[in-house]
């Protein structure tokens, strides 16, 4: 998949001026949702100043719909922003991850995980 353009308007579950939110394709774990800009923008540093504006209002609306079904004890937000950060679909997308006690043996260091042997300090 090169960019979200073309998601069903079925798996839409919210949408606001700028963003739309899905459920993740391939989750890490119950709950993980998608916040993905409406007009096509690589990555977060392209969106433009509403948008940016736009987007802490439209991460708490993802949490409360994760909330609707999940009881999460904490949450991992996400953006990965070029090829060697991880990015694999270049259309901004952000992760909202819920997380569970008892998720993982250690989650200190949250997402400093993402290069190993650097979470842990």
């Amino acid at each position: 998949m090169k960019n979200f353009t073309e998601i069903a308007a079925e798996k839409i579950l919210y949408k606001d001026a700028h963003f739309f939110i899905i459920e993740d394709g391939f989750p890490v774990a119950p709950g993980h949702l998608l916040i993905i800009s409406n007009q096509l923008r690589k990555d977060f540093f392209e969106l433009n100043e509403a948008e940016k504006a736009q987007l802490p209002n439209t991460i708490e609306e993802a949490k409360k719909r994760i909330e609707l079904y999940y009881q999460p004890d904490g949450y991992n937000i996400g953006m990965n922003c070029g090829e060697c950060a991880g990015q694999t679909v270049f259309h901004f997308h952000c992760h909202l991850i819920p997380r569970y006690h008892g998720d993982m043996e250690n989650p200190r260091g949250g997402v400093r995980h993402v290069i190993p042997t650097k979470g842990n300090y």
